[in-house]
């Protein structure tokens, strides 16, 4: 069992959600996140001043597969949420001890879904 931790262009998780979904991995948990990578922010101009942000606004997409998901899923999100600029984003994979569903008791990776 895999934890697939995306950082995406929000504008993207459309694309990225509908990727997804045609390689049925249904079951996302979906943020709104700030931070920043190597562009460091964002220059804004406001009110004729140039203004610096330090955080830019990106989604966080968490995934929990099993193991013959993981390359669809990274296929996917690779694939919907690339525009070849920076700031397009990272993805983290972790691996996910156990996983328990609340309702039913159910262990490992059948609680997955």
């Amino acid at each position: 069992m895999k934890y697939i931790i995306a950082i995406i262009q929000p504008h993207k998780l459309d694309e990225v959600m509908a990727a997804l979904e045609k390689v049925e991995i249904p079951l996302v948990t979906v943020s709104n996140v700030l931070g920043r990578g190597r562009q460091k922010g964002v220059t804004e101009v406001y009110r004729g001043a140039k203004e610096a942000g330090s955080l830019l606004k990106k989604v966080k997409l968490e995934i929990a597969v099993n193991e013959d998901y993981v390359a669809p899923a990274l296929t996917a999100i690779t694939g919907s949420a690339h525009t070849g600029e920076v700031g397009d984003g990272k993805i983290f994979i972790l691996d996910l001890y156990e996983v328990l569903r609340i309702r039913t008791g159910e262990r490992g990776g059948v609680a997955i879904g």
